[in-house]
């Protein structure tokens, strides 16, 4: 079934978690995926990025055939059961619904396939010496950094510089929770950032470097990152989706519970310490933005 896509379907800030934090939750099979209404354009702008800069968004290692295939058919059997509306299954082949564009299954590589199926970005993580390891990623809707520099490295190297991860407790969490993770177990978690415009593809470190108006946050747009995890049976190697949505914050004063989400995004603004401050991009913003939403 097709979600819409409404802005603020996902609020991590409503204090249910706390940035910086694993914050992981189990999840039901039916909202794995989250195909909506926004399908269509997001796989347009996968398609384009694969045909101008195939080797920005895509890597795998020559071993991951095998989590790669694997990756699709999950892809594959969880579209034809619940999502029947949006994908039409052929012999070798899927039509999606509402470009009429149609996907072989048959061409190679299937991490590649998969992701051309759906708006969720594909990460293979897989266990190695030093923790589980990046081997393979259709990435095209980064937040800040780039599979050039994350390809190969272990959670230690992707999560170098994020504030409280190396180090500390949440880095000890969550490799304890991947080498636990049954296959049977399907975990969701959200990450929040505020970006200065709506382009989904953000590989560089983003920042708005300038005092926020009244006219200027109208600009701004609340990107919520939807994170699943789920081991792979058969390889043991462990799958991460990224599902990118985006939050106009122009819209927000026309919302009929905007003091709820103005007061949640406020809160968890002014707990942020300096590190996570300049890691989120928002060292000069932050407090006019709060000012903002405490208007509002």
């Amino acid at each position: 079934m097709t979600q819409a896509a409404p802005p603020f379907l996902h609020r991590p800030y409503d204090g249910t978690s706390q940035p910086f934090t694993v914050g992981l939750r189990p999840i039901g099979e039916e909202i794995w995926l989250e195909p909506d209404t926004l399908h269509g354009r997001h796989l347009e702008v996968k398609e384009r990025l694969f045909a101008d800069s195939l080797d920005s968004v895509f890597r795998a290692e020559d071993n991951t055939q095998a989590s790669q295939l694997e990756v699709l058919e999950l892809v594959v059997e969880h579209l034809r059961r619940l999502h029947g509306n949006t994908h039409e299954f052929k012999t070798g082949r899927v039509r999606l619904i509402e470009t009429g564009r149609e996907i072989s299954l048959e061409e190679p590589p299937p991490l590649l396939t998969a992701s051309r199926l759906v708006q969720e970005d594909l990460v293979i993580m897989r266990p190695g010496p030093d923790g589980y390891r990046l081997v393979a990623a259709s990435l095209c809707f980064p937040s800040s950094w780039r599979l050039s520099e994350k390809f190969g490295l272990s959670m230690t190297g992707i999560h170098e510089g994020v504030p409280g991860f190396n180090g500390g407790r949440m880095g000890q969490v969550v490799a304890r929770l991947f080498e636990n993770l049954k296959a049977e177990q399907l975990l969701c978690r959200f990450n929040w950032s505020i970006y200065p415009d709506e382009n989904l593809h953000h590989p560089l470190p983003e920042r708005i470097p300038f005092k926020v108006s009244g006219e200027t946050f109208a600009r701004l747009f609340l990107r919520v990152e939807r994170q699943t995890l789920r081991r792979l049976p058969q390889s043991g190697d462990i799958l991460f989706t990224i599902k990118i949505h985006h939050d106009p914050l122009e819209v927000l004063s026309a919302q009929e519970d905007k003091s709820e989400i103005a007061s949640g995004l406020r809160a968890q603004l002014l707990e942020l310490d300096a590190d996570q401050l300049r890691y989120k991009g928002l060292v000069k913003a932050r407090d006019e933005i709060a000012a903002t939403l405490a208007r509002i």
